[in-house]
């Protein structure tokens, strides 16, 4: 019972299609008036030949620009729990040609991404809508490897409270903080 409880919880952290939808349009015209995105994954620190998970993709935002940076010999996944997400992203893929992207439906924190996989896991923009973060950041560092580093936001909570959060997981260690993200290291 348990169980069913939690996969309930965290099913319900999955918006609804229609917010999904407006995100996606509304993602669209700020990216058109202004353009940070680049600017901003610059400063996580991605080169060529990384493997980058991207968890919770959304339209895939930063998918496509994290793909070019990891290159060839890269890989990016693309993680989300909204089959929307997935769906934009492949359309991405397809479009773009892109080979090192490889999109997946997470079930609730189970990513589906093997494990000490990730050179660098980006949670942008999502940490908010988690209920479980000590469970979620678990996932995280179980993806990570052991040197791995995720960069992580405060968008709509205050920076105290993600700070609380990470710790309080005893999953990482907040190793670095600039203006708009985290960067953590695996405790």
């Amino acid at each position: 019972m348990a169980v069913q409880q939690g996969a309930k919880r965290r099913d319900s952290e999955r918006m609804p299609d229609r917010t999904f939808r407006m995100m996606t349009l509304l993602f669209k015209v700020a990216d058109a008036l202004y353009p940070y995105v680049d600017k901003r994954i610059r400063s996580f620190g991605i080169r060529d030949g990384m493997t980058v998970v991207d968890y919770g993709c959304g339209p895939g935002r930063y998918t496509v620009r994290l793909a070019r940076l990891v290159g060839e010999e890269g890989k990016v996944y693309a993680v989300d729990i909204h089959e929307l997400a997935i769906e934009a992203v492949e359309k991405k893929i397809a479009k773009q040609g892109l080979v090192n992207v490889e999109p997946i439906l997470a079930r609730g924190y189970d990513s589906g991404v093997p494990d000490d996989v990730a050179d660098v896991v980006c949670a942008i923009d999502m940490f908010f809508a988690v209920r479980e973060p000590a469970a979620f950041l678990g996932e995280l560092k179980r993806i990570a490897k052991p040197r791995g580093i995720l960069v992580i936001d405060h968008e709509h909570q205050t920076r105290e409270e993600l700070k609380r959060k990470i710790l309080d997981s005893g999953h990482w260690v907040i190793e670095e903080e600039s203006k708009d993200h985290l960067k953590c290291r695996p405790a």
